[in-house]
């Protein structure tokens, strides 16, 4: 079945959310935080599209799942925490609502104007996929738990002048926290991706020098990422966190070092090779080389004779 026969729900507004669920009217239109042992047996169809207009940030509790993280699977109970951006859309493959755990939901407006507007964006992992979860250690599980007690314990208080400053510092603290953890997943998770690493320098390798980019373009995070399956975010995240270089500069490196190899042993012309390295325009090539190495390709060549 083609994705866009499937059926999607959207929601855009928590009123709607709670009336769906069966709660009560939301104390405030743009900010929820809910219990998923709470929620009743919803029956939605496998395949379905789910979006909302919310950031959303859930703690899972007792799955008992499996994540495919890469290529390879990962067994966990508990302690899931995964975020959403506004609008990103997943599909719902046969997964159950967990017996334990907490949903915030976070309209875009209710932060508008506070620190957290712009802090919001630096944390990458709203743009992970599902499949890309924190999976907490136990003492960041309890930690995390302790938070999003905290947070709901203030939202279903009475709204006073300090509600939302309150509630935005512990979301912050939340926020994080996770990107902390998120640094440790990645380091105890350093003999997968070194492995992963060693597979994207041999791809890059291959697919460099045995003249197979003419054609499909200069090769870019994206495409690279999801020939591992994993999204362009968590790529560049984990690479970085183990080289302390952007996939894109590691892809920049290979492109230029196989760009100097082919300047010094071979007579190919500045506009052959920058095809030859997945460059529609000679131009951008030069830039690219001139920013890398201070000098133009062909100054390059001249220098070394």
């Amino acid at each position: 079945m083609k994705n866009n026969s499937r059926p999607h729900l959207h929601i855009d507004s928590l009123a709607e959310l709670h009336k769906l669920l069966g709660f009560a009217k939301p104390k405030h239109p743009l900010f929820t935080v809910l219990r998923f042992k709470e929620f009743p047996a919803i029956e939605l169809e496998d395949g379905m599209k789910l979006s909302a207009d919310f950031y959303q940030i859930t703690y899972k509790k007792g799955c008992c799942n499996k994540m495919i993280y890469g290529q390879s699977e990962f067994d966990f109970d508990e302690g899931v925490l995964s975020f959403f951006a506004p609008k990103q859309t997943f599909i719902k493959d046969g997964e159950v609502i967990p017996p334990g755990g907490f949903l915030i939901m976070i309209h875009p407006d209710y932060i508008k104007g506070t620190s957290l507007q712009t802090r919001i964006r630096s944390f990458s992992f709203f743009d992970y996929a599902v499949t890309e979860s924190l999976i907490l250690s136990e003492d960041e599980e309890a930690f995390i738990e302790q938070v999003f007690m905290q947070i709901e314990k203030e939202a279903i208080r009475p709204i006073d002048k300090h509600s939302q400053d309150v509630i935005i510092s512990s979301l912050e603290l939340l926020l994080t926290y996770a990107d902390r953890f998120y640094t440790r997943q990645f380091l105890t998770r350093k003999p997968k991706y070194n492995t992963l690493l060693a597979r994207f320098e041999k791809y890059l390798d291959e697919l460099i020098h045995t003249d197979a980019i003419p054609g499909h373009g200069v090769p870019n995070v994206a495409a690279i990422a999801a020939k591992f399956n994993l999204t362009p975010k968590y790529f560049s995240d984990l690479i970085r966190q183990h080289t302390g270089r952007s996939a894109q500069q590691h892809i920049h490196d290979k492109l230029i070092e196989a760009a100097k190899e082919k300047l010094s042993g071979t007579a190919l012309s500045v506009s052959e090779i920058a095809y030859l390295l997945g460059f529609e325009h000679p131009q951008s090539f030069s830039r690219l080389f001139k920013l890398r190495t201070k000098f133009t390709p062909s100054a390059y060549r001249a220098a070394l004779n």
